[in-house]
């Protein structure tokens, strides 16, 4: 043989013995004792590794190979618990089989036993160190499980509720906790169905990939498992650096508007008493999902708020079942600003107008009664609509508002008119209202005390929109007074800054901000009114991160009405921050990303600055990217959820919020102004100059008479506010 063929011949067996090698590697002897599809299958399957699957668990233990590996999975979850018959076992013995055994029944050979433990915000707790790229006390999101009690010495999670965003920052001392992956004898046990990892929507990712990884490396050490491919049900529209379509912008708008209707959010007639029921008395409206093949409503009837942050066993969430006055009027705008031939958006948003101020009664009783303290103000929501907020009353407006510019109709006026005035005559001296007024107390203090209050609250969530729709309607009528109260109010707030106060953290208060200080500048354009606006705006454009995302943030110690959880006994128990602990890179699109990409766009408008133009770009690119996108869950398809991780890239926070927390949805709120704001940003608007030609002051003039019985102070004709 000469050298060449000798060359040749040492390759193939090289290439040969190489090829067999790798396919030992790859060629587990895995098998999946389940009924039917189930996600570790479809896990193996994205990353190409084999596996044999058997129904019956005695088949599986006789075709099972000496010490090999088999995953018993729970079939019937939650209501049956697996159980293995005896044979099974002592097979299992003989052959020395790994088995993972999850959510089983009462056996002799496992120390479980029989009460479940139906978790909502516990959490997994990983308690060892042995697993590689995870460490003791990562947390894991489980969701609404079904966990059998157990006692082990040798467990690799537990499971209980504690304060984190991604780690348990307490520790777990003082918790109370149960095993939920643990080791015994030949067996690995989970007493939850943890193989529903994929369908139950478990993460964050990098914390679960590990767990799994382990699992597998302990039924087969002979494979160097890589779980590098996760399938999701529920993902981000784009990844971080992918190429957007040019069409990008305009889907994310249809697929905002088209989850208003495949979540079937507008109330139908023929479930109206099945809305109610669940609604009950507003106090506790968290319900199953709807059936989605129930007819959706056209707006008639209202809208309802969203989802709960409350995720179940088959990956769907429950739904809030509650009609608030803001949710009705933001979602009108919203469908305003998509043209759509096959929607009715038009009419369904004028449906919603009609139902704020004329069929529900959010504008009824004392609201309604001119001789009324409370005439004019709009409800909270149709089981409080006694209650009023500022910031939501004012949500009303700007919604209502924005959606009869764009319907081209002024029927609404004279109601966009009195809410704005109801509102001012509420104000105290210096500007400010407060959080929160009820008809008990407006009427028992009368007018005249709540106007002559010297109420001092530095605090934007609730005050600082109401301020702009005051400088909205000074600019619409002259009337002076409603500017003067809303220079006084955010010249003491611009004076007090940055020691405001804040309610889930700072940044969105400087969110909340902009939007004042931008039409401010719009009625009055003065180098010191811009400072104020760069002053705010700039800080907050401090935390955004390249991809878009605006990172939360925790303000002074003392000042915040829901600080960071402080121990592991206060979480879930209030409204709370997505994060544990400044830095956490999180973006909110309840409280601050969505209120920012609007009043930036505002800012923009109104002073031409690119900096503001270049931040809203960005900021669209980001949501454009992580709307919802699921196959699996028609109601989540095209939402966006409050927390997004933007490091891990993942739908992923602390959950400690009581009502509306990482993975909750809003009609109003979030989606709306995220649609609206995307679709003003394509036809370059502003709501400003949306609403620029409004001819309120037919109606608001009479109004200022019959609210305020007081001469009109207009606004100099050589001092007309720029439009």
């Amino acid at each position: 043989m000469n050298a060449g063929n000798l060359k040749f011949s040492l390759l193939t067996v090289f290439f040969c013995l190489s090829v067999w090698l790798s396919m030992a590697k790859s060629s587990p002897g895995i098998i999946i004792c389940a009924d039917g599809k189930n996600d570790i299958a479809a896990m193996l399957e994205a990353n190409n590794y084999p596996y044999k699957t058997y129904a019956d668990p005695l088949a599986a233990v006789q075709a099972a190979k000496k010490g090999s590996g088999i995953l018993f999975l729970a079939g019937g979850y939650p209501a049956k618990k697996l159980s293995l018959p005896e044979q099974v076992w002592e097979i299992a013995a003989r052959k020395k089989l790994r088995l993972y055994i999850e959510y089983p029944a009462v056996a002799k050979q496992l120390p479980v036993a029989d009460s479940v433990l139906q978790t909502q915000l516990e959490r997994g707790i990983i308690t060892t160190s042995k697993m590689k790229g995870a460490d003791s006390l990562d947390l894991i999101g489980i969701h609404n499980s079904s966990v059998i009690k157990a006692k082990s010495s040798q467990a690799l999670l537990m499971v209980g509720k504690v304060a984190g965003f991604d780690v348990a920052q307490y520790g777990i001392a003082d918790v109370k906790t149960y095993p939920l992956l643990f080791q015994h004898k030949y067996s690995l046990v989970a007493t939850t169905k943890l193989s529903n990892s994929i369908t139950g929507r478990f993460g964050p990712v990098d914390h679960l990939r590990p767990v799994w990884e382990h699992i597998f490396s302990w039924l087969d050490p002979s494979v160097q498992w890589q779980f590098k491919n996760w399938p999701l049900q529920v993902a981000p529209m784009f990844k971080t650096n992918e190429q957007l379509p040019a069409n990008s912008t305009q889907q994310a708008m249809k697929k905002g508007v088209d989850w208003f209707y495949n979540g079937r959010f507008f109330v139908h007639p023929t479930w109206e008493a099945l809305f109610l029921q669940r609604q009950g008395d507003g106090l506790d409206v968290a319900g199953p999902p709807l059936d989605l093949s129930l007819p959706v409503g056209d707006g008639s009837l209202g809208v309802l708020e969203g989802h709960l942050s409350r995720i179940q066993a088959d990956g769907s969430q429950i739904y809030r079942y509650w009609m608030r006055a803001d949710c009705n009027a933001e979602v009108a705008f919203a469908l305003t600003t998509v043209k759509d031939p096959a929607r009715q958006n038009n009419q369904v948003a004028a449906n919603l107008l009609d139902y704020i101020f004329k069929h529900s009664n959010l504008r009824a009783g004392s609201r309604n009664d001119k001789s009324s303290v409370a005439y004019g103000l709009v409800g909270w929501s149709t089981t409080h609509p006694h209650v009023y907020y500022g910031d939501d009353n004012a949500r009303v407006i700007l919604g209502a508002m924005g959606a009869a510019a764009g319907l081209q109709d002024n029927r609404w006026n004279r109601y966009i008119a009195e809410a704005i005035l109801a509102n001012f005559r509420t104000t105290g001296k210096t500007g400010f209202r407060g959080p929160r007024l009820e008809d008990d107390k407006i009427v028992k203090q009368g007018l005249k005390a709540l106007q002559e209050g010297q109420i001092i609250n530095p605090h934007p969530h609730f005050e600082a929109w109401m301020w702009a729709c005051y400088l909205w309607l000074y600019d619409k009528t002259g009337y002076k007074p409603l500017l003067d109260q809303a220079k006084k109010a955010i010249a003491i707030t611009m004076e007090i800054y940055p020691d405001w106060k804040w309610t889930n953290g700072i940044q969105q208060e400087r969110a909340r901000m902009i939007l004042p200080l931008a039409w401010l500048v719009r009625v009055e354009d003065t180098p010191q009114h811009r400072q104020w606006l760069a002053t705010v705006a700039d800080r907050l454009l401090q935390n955004l991160d390249a991809s878009g995302a605006i990172r939360e943030e925790l303000g002074a110690a003392g000042a915040g009405q829901y600080g960071a959880t402080k121990s592991n006994a206060d979480y879930g128990k209030h409204e709370a921050p997505l994060i544990a602990k400044n830095g956490d890179e999180v973006a909110d699109m309840l409280y601050t990303t969505n209120f920012a990409f609007f009043a930036l766009n505002e800012a923009a408008a109104a002073t031409n600055d690119k900096k503001y133009r270049d931040a809203v770009a960005k900021i669209a690119d980001f949501l454009v990217r992580i709307q919802v996108q699921s196959k699996t869950h028609p109601d989540l398809d095209g939402a966006w959820f409050r927390a997004f991780d933007y490091k891990r890239w993942e739908y992923w926070a602390s959950n400690a919020d009581a009502g509306w927390g990482a993975w909750g949805t809003l009609t109003g709120w979030t989606q709306s102004w995220i649609v609206s704001t995307l679709a003003m940003k394509d036809q370059q608007k502003s709501l400003w100059e949306i609403t620029k030609n409004s001819d309120i002051k037919q109606e608001a003039l009479p109004a200022i008479q019959l609210m305020l019985k007081d001469p009109l102070p207009l606004k100099s004709s050589t001092n007309t506010p720029k439009s």
